[in-house]
């Protein structure tokens, strides 16, 4: 673990200018959307695919890493064993990107060798990409943004009867701010929505699956664990500074969500 940590704080630090240009502004408890960690077999394969879709694909460190409007997506988590599992089945059941024209950007990526599911009920504003490691990804439209593509919302599957707890946790500690998005119990982060729905199956942790875990940046790391640990949430790593004046850290929520913490010096924000 020890051996990840310094790989990832090592892939962190040189990755740090490519990655302060994708987030948006923090909220008022200094949080935003960071990034996505994949645990994936093939590298280029899922590479291409977010390229595909409208990323910029670049090195940070030895990690191999496309970037969008609102997260970056870490393709590789080195030294690791191979995903255990898509997502489907995990707390988090997708990931969301949000287009200009749904039909439009289908059309160009089927052009361009890219596999897509159609929407739900013969949806023309939804379409769904699936990874080779099964990373369900969903696709949703919005005509007014400012980007052809950026980072919409991570899906978390719940027992019905946790579905507000789940909310008001992430509304706690942080700082997300609770609504619906359509029929489901939602809260926003700035860069992403974080969308809620029940479920009557099992589900399990992230870590170990493709995607391994979410990240958030967070302008005051050190006081932003210090609360967290008071308030119970179980910490997996403390926060773990470096010399360049930001850290790491790593955290569950009570669902099984693993979560990478991250606070990145002298921070530059991409405005809506």
């Amino acid at each position: 673990m020890r051996r990840l940590i310094a790989m990832l704080t090592i892939a962190w630090l040189a990755g740090a200018g490519l990655a302060r240009a994708q987030a948006f502004p923090p909220n008022e408890t200094g949080v935003t959307m960071g990034h996505w960690h994949l645990n994936t077999r093939d590298i280029e394969a899922h590479k291409k695919i977010f390229v595909t879709l409208g990323g910029e694909a670049t090195k940070a460190g030895n990690f191999e890493v496309v970037r969008f409007p609102g997260v970056v997506v870490y393709l590789h988590q080195n030294n690791v064993p191979p995903p255990t599992g898509g997502t489907v089945g995990t707390v988090v059941n997708h990931v969301g990107f949000i287009v200009q024209n749904v039909q439009q950007s289908v059309a160009r990526w089927k052009a361009a060798g890219l596999a897509v599911i159609p929407g739900n009920n013969n949806r023309t504003d939804q379409a769904f990409v699936e990874t080779p490691d099964s990373l369900r990804i969903e696709i949703l439209e919005d005509r007014n943004q400012k980007f052809p593509i950026q980072h919409h919302h991570v899906h978390f599957w719940v027992p019905q009867a946790q579905v507000t707890e789940i909310q008001a946790w992430y509304a706690k500690h942080f700082g997300a701010r609770p609504g619906m998005r359509g029929q489901n119990q939602a809260a926003d982060l700035p860069g992403v929505n974080l969308t809620f729905s029940p479920t009557d199956m099992p589900t399990v942790t992230t870590k170990g699956r493709v995607l391994d875990h979410i990240g958030f940046d967070v302008r005051d790391l050190a006081a932003f664990v210090k609360k967290l640990e008071a308030a119970g949430v179980k910490i997996d790593r403390p926060f773990t500074p470096n010399n360049q004046g930001g850290g790491l850290a790593f955290v569950y929520d009570p669902w099984g969500t693993y979560i990478e913490l991250n606070q990145r010096p002298n921070q530059v924000y991409v405005t809506e």
